[in-house]
């Protein structure tokens, strides 16, 4: 996904916001329509884990609702939406992992089922291709995994992506940079394997 198609919706998103200020709560609704699925799919690629990326979407909203108050851009180009709904996520995705890390429960080989399980439609080499594409991606330090993902997947401009992370726009396409050279580097060695 490219362009910046996660502050299409910032119009609406931003009336949905002042209505749920305003104490309308079924206002949270709209936005979860309108939003879930990218969140749920974010946290998917973020954790690498179906039923946590459910979870996480469901805590995300539920973060939303209860920091509505804290979000009142004057403009709708003052802060977008995507970048502050995001920002819920990335936080709650982080916060995950560095528990998953003192915790771990699931090996690797469980993770990398949760895309191809189900799919008839994939052949031998694009299940391989899939699992060597997320197993570099998950290969990523946390932060250079966010930045990406934010970018590639969810559209967000680097100022926007600086936002979710809480640095500087040349921090952020210093992540892009390492980020895309780990992800070559990683495919080339698994793709000249020959075995």
């Amino acid at each position: 996904m490219t362009g910046n198609n996660a502050s299409e919706y910032d119009d609406s998103d931003l009336e949905a916001m002042r209505r749920l200020n305003a104490g309308e709560d079924l206002a949270l609704n709209d936005i979860m329509e309108r939003w879930k699925a990218r969140v749920i799919t974010y946290l998917l690629r973020f954790t690498g884990d179906e039923a946590v990326a459910f979870d996480l979407a469901q805590e995300t909203f539920v973060r939303l609702y209860q920091s509505r108050q804290r979000f009142c851009p004057k403009s709708s180009t003052d802060r977008s939406f995507s970048a502050w709904l995001f920002g819920i996520a990335a936080n709650l995705g982080r916060q995950y992992l560095r528990w998953h890390r003192r915790h771990p429960t699931v090996s690797l080989e469980e993770a990398a089922q949760v895309t191809i399980r189900g799919d008839p439609a994939f052949t031998a080499e694009s299940k391989e291709r899939e699992i060597a594409v997320k197993s570099a991606i998950g290969a990523l330090p946390d932060d250079l995994r966010e930045a990406l993902i934010l970018s590639e997947y969810e559209g967000l401009t680097h100022a926007e992506i600086a936002k979710v992370s809480g640095c500087s726009v040349k921090a952020i396409e210093r992540r892009l940079s390492r980020a895309r050279d780990q992800i070559r580097s990683g495919l080339r060695r698994y793709l000249s394997d020959p075995g």
